[in-house]
């Protein structure tokens, strides 16, 4: 830490000592607002099972003629399309009705990262020579989803024109039809990987049939063929992101390739139905992902592109769709403009986020109290603070599940304070497989850790097991200095079964956002505490490049931060002895890399009775 560091953090011992300074004002200050929210997530519990998977009344399929409702019916039953369609004529020739024009842009540099030989995912470069296409290819789950689901067509044709980068395409998509020339199993038959691979066919269909006549039948019928089953299998996808996935593809087909009403008919009633019961009532998807709910956008956008190209109207459930999705996705982006590192996340750069947000044409404030997605937002002078205030996501909606509750992120201005770990979800790239789980557990996150347990236990394959069952919110204006502030409490029953105690987390951000006042505290679950103490660690992981000093007490420290700033953190003087310690972390940034940083934790004995541990974020200066 710098000298000037050194000698504020002195300095202002005094000032952050006081009880001014480190006392919340739970009690004393006016409330003006609250909104609370209880979510149960027990079995029994109809009404909150409801929210949790909401059939929202918007996207119900629209009514159709007793026509259609027959046609549609017998398409599922397996009557071919072409006899559906016109019963009285040989079937159309295989061939494209439209060309699909995506607003959604692909990133130029892995578009000329491919055009030199190099497969990128998530940073990390893989020659394009030695990858293996084959569904059964031991590759790490990043890139089988790159290789089989062929997002890689977006950066391409991001690059160069078509004339430059159609022969690349054309060649890939050649050496992955010979190593999968018929549907199977594997990476590259799972229904996801399959409707995403189909959608950007279509959508980027220019740089793939541009070449000889015998490969672009060969390739339209590997379309045909992909659409088929599809038909088949779009059910047995892994959750409702997968099967919307499918189902876009298939009517995406139904719209692109002859005689496919009866097959489009098919895909909407299906995708209307999947896309109800992907999202919380605020529109967050259950998985409660950031790359989830962005994919879930891109996808929409391609599939309107599609609807575009042949001039059909779409389902106006894809425009309420989009316009849901949107805001949430927004509630997690902080001061730098990129998001946060939110279940298996890493941080997504601000300039990936744009170019989705501006494809889809929607214009909107991120949400503030996302109560069903699980996010709290506060936003005050040019400081963010984002709450996770829910259960991690059931487990047969978790991609990467990490327990996570009550963690939180703090950013001012462009500079990340406190953050989280992220980059579970990108593990086989430049983040080790070996370390994905441990990357999802509680201690990789800025919350209390109890016992070195994870709040929720966390399980292989992104898979969630048994924890925080039950979390309390209440989202509160106090007046603060004449001011208002908004001040977070919430608590969680994940250490209740095991250790008989409750943690509560209390936040209360300034209005000007240069303070931040916390308090963790332990609750007996029941009428009365167990007898002795337990070991706890209060986790505050910095972010990239801030320096970190203690004090001489062992109570607080000084944080010098990239930008000329400075701030300290304090433990208030009921925090029994506890000490703030320094130890090493990472953090994943915009590139998928793992970057060395610090995380401050302040650490103790606490009663199994419960205990109390307030503590203070200040810019000084």
């Amino acid at each position: 830490m710098t000298d000037g560091a050194q000698t504020l953090l002195r300095e202002d011992d005094r000032t952050l000592d006081t009880a001014d300074d480190l006392a919340l004002p739970l009690g004393d200050a006016e409330e003006v607002l609250v909104t609370r929210h209880h979510e149960d997530r027990g079995e029994g519990d109809a009404a909150v099972e409801q929210g949790r998977a909401l059939v929202l009344s918007d996207l119900r399929p629209s009514s159709s003629s007793p026509i259609d409702s027959a046609v549609r019916w017998a398409y599922r039953l397996g009557v071919p399309g072409s006899i559906l369609a016109a019963p009285l004529r040989k079937p159309a020739p295989l061939r494209l009705l439209g060309t699909p024009q995506s607003s959604h842009e692909g990133d130029r540099a892995a578009g000329m990262a491919l055009r030199a030989g190099q497969l990128q995912v998530h940073g990390l470069k893989a020659p394009l020579g030695k990858l293996d296409f084959a569904t059964m290819a031991p590759l790490t789950p990043p890139f089988l989803r790159a290789v089989h689901g062929f997002g890689w067509l977006r950066d391409l044709a991001a690059c160069a024109p078509r004339e430059e980068c159609g022969p690349l395409a054309e060649k890939l998509l050649t050496k992955w039809l010979r190593a999968n020339p018929q549907p199977g199993k594997g990476a590259a038959w799972t229904v996801e990987n399959a409707g995403l691979r189909l959608l950007a066919w279509f959508v980027h269909a220019p740089l793939i049939l541009s070449g000889e006549a015998a490969k672009r039948a060969r390739v339209l019928e590997a379309m045909e063929a992909t659409a088929r089953w599809l038909d088949r299998n779009v059910t047995g996808a892994g959750d409702r992101l997968g099967q919307v996935a499918g189902w876009s593809a298939i009517v995406a087909a139904g719209l692109l390739l002859p005689d496919g009403r009866p097959r489009r008919l098919f895909g909407e009633a299906g995708l209307l139905r999947a896309l109800g019961e992907l999202v919380s009532d605020d529109g967050g998807v259950l998985s409660r992902s950031p790359l989830a709910q962005m994919e879930a956008i891109s996808v929409l956008v391609d599939l309107k592109a599609c609807y575009d190209a042949v001039d059909c109207e779409p389902p106006s459930a894809l425009d309420t769709m989009i316009a849901l999705l949107v805001p949430p996705l927004l509630t997690l982006r902080m001061g730098d403009r990129a998001l946060g590192s939110w279940q298996g996340s890493g941080k997504i750069s601000a300039a990936r986020l744009d170019a989705l947000i501006q494809a889809t044409g929607v214009r909107a404030r991120p949400g503030k109290d996302l109560r069903h997605w699980g996010y709290q937002r506060v936003d005050a002078g040019k400081s963010v603070l984002v709450l996770d205030a829910a259960p991690p996501p059931r487990a047969r909606h978790a991609r990467s599940g990490c327990a996570s509750t009550l963690a939180f992120e703090f950013s001012c201005r462009a500079q990340r304070l406190i953050v989280n770990c992220g980059g579970a979800e990108l593990a086989g790239a430049q983040v080790p497989i070996r370390i994905e789980q441990g990357l999802r557990g509680t201690a990789a996150h800025s919350t209390l850790v109890l016992d070195d347990a994870n709040s929720t236990a966390v399980l292989i394959k992104g898979q969630i097991g048994k924890g925080v069952e039950e979390v309390d919110i209440a989202r509160t204006i106090v007046k603060q200095r004449g001011r208002d502030a908004t001040r977070l409490e919430a608590v969680h029953n994940g250490y209740a079964a095991r250790h008989g105690l409750l943690h509560r987390r209390i936040l209360l951000l300034s209005a000007d956002g240069e303070e931040l006042r916390g308090e963790d505290l332990l609750e007996p679950s029941g009428r009365s505490g167990k007898r002795g103490k337990i070991g706890f660690a209060i986790r505050f992981h910095l972010g990239h490049g801030i320096e970190a000093g203690l004090s001489e007490d062992k109570r607080g420290a000084g944080l010098a931060l990239p930008d000329g700033s400075y701030w300290q953190f304090r433990l208030g003087g009921d925090s029994g002895e506890a000490e703030v310690g320094l130890e090493d972390s990472l953090w994943v940034d915009g590139h998928g890399r793992p970057r060395a940083t610090r995380q401050l934790v302040v650490e103790g004995l606490a009663a199994r009775s419960g205990g109390r541990f307030p503590w203070l974020l200040k810019r000084m200066g």
